[in-house]
């Protein structure tokens, strides 16, 4: 049974995958937390001001040329002018519902806990239809811009919107960095499971988790996504509560000590392996 989850597996990824950008990010994550309450906020278009989403800066700078991840903040209703970006981005819906496809398409409402793709150069419009609308964003590269469409091109890459439960999660059974007393269910969401390779993956922590991951890599970074849990970096440190929206990234060789008291669900980005033990 083992051998056929993992056939599942691959052909998850595969379709998930297609087409990355850089395969790795040579920033060397630190030990942070930024808190949900404590987000920095802005506007993700400031040349359009209050009628664009706002924005809120986790790591990185989205202005310029490197990596970065932010949160995006929808009115309900909102619903943008078809537009392309210079670069691709992935995204993860938090809050509300978002649709994310061509100005022509039906609407395909994505739920919290959906992941979707939008390569760079394709023509598309964003909308939202809850009351309150928000999802995580993960660059590559930047700086993050919104062009014409009169500026569309085709980076050979194609758009992706996966709805939550079409989402595959796998056991602490069949994957052998997570302990199997834990609970613990992950999807893969893009990314190479090779060496080094940049990846990115959703982590399900059950309700009473108490734990801790364990980072072997230079760089690692995690966005709550649902739920929530308190964060340690070591028994003598003061607890982080950390609601949706909330991020925390360690060093190499770190361990985050972390617990949850509802099930939770944590995007993970790193250029490696990390290991999850209770």
């Amino acid at each position: 049974m083992k051998k056929l989850v993992l056939v599942v597996l691959t052909i998850a990824t595969t379709v998930y995958t297609s087409a990355q950008t850089p395969t790795k990010d040579s920033a060397k994550s630190v030990n942070e937390v930024v808190t949900a309450d404590n987000v920095e906020w802005g506007w993700l278009n400031p040349l359009r001001g209050d009628k664009s989403p706002a924005a809120g800066k986790l790591w990185g700078d989205r202005t310029k040329n490197e990596p970065a991840g932010f949160l995006v903040k929808f009115k309900k209703g909102f619903s943008s002018p078809p537009h392309i970006h210079n670069i691709t981005y992935r995204g993860v819906v938090i809050q509300g519902l978002l649709h994310n496809d061509d100005e022509k398409a039906e609407k395909q409402w994505l739920p919290a806990g959906s992941y979707w793709q939008q390569p760079a150069g394709e023509a598309h419009i964003t909308s939202a239809d809850g009351n309150e609308n928000m999802a995580f964003l993960d660059i590559q590269e930047g700086p993050y811009l919104v062009k014409p469409t009169s500026e569309a091109f085709d980076n050979g890459e194609r758009p992706i919107n996966v709805d939550k439960t079409n989402l595959v999660w796998l056991n602490a059974n069949d994957i052998e960095w997570v302990s199997e007393k834990s609970n613990v269910e992950t999807a893969f969401l893009w990314g190479s499971h090779e060496e080094n390779q940049l990846r990115a993956t959703l982590l399900k922590l059950p309700a009473g988790f108490n734990g801790s991951i364990k980072n072997l890599s230079t760089n690692f970074r995690a966005v709550v996504i649902s739920g929530g849990l308190m964060l340690q970096f070591s028994k003598k440190d003061a607890k982080n509560e950390l609601q949706p929206g909330s991020y925390f990234g360690a060093e190499e060789n770190a361990t985050s000590i972390i617990s949850t008291d509802r099930e939770t669900v944590v995007y993970i980005r790193s250029n490696g392996l990390f290991k999850i033990t209770i």
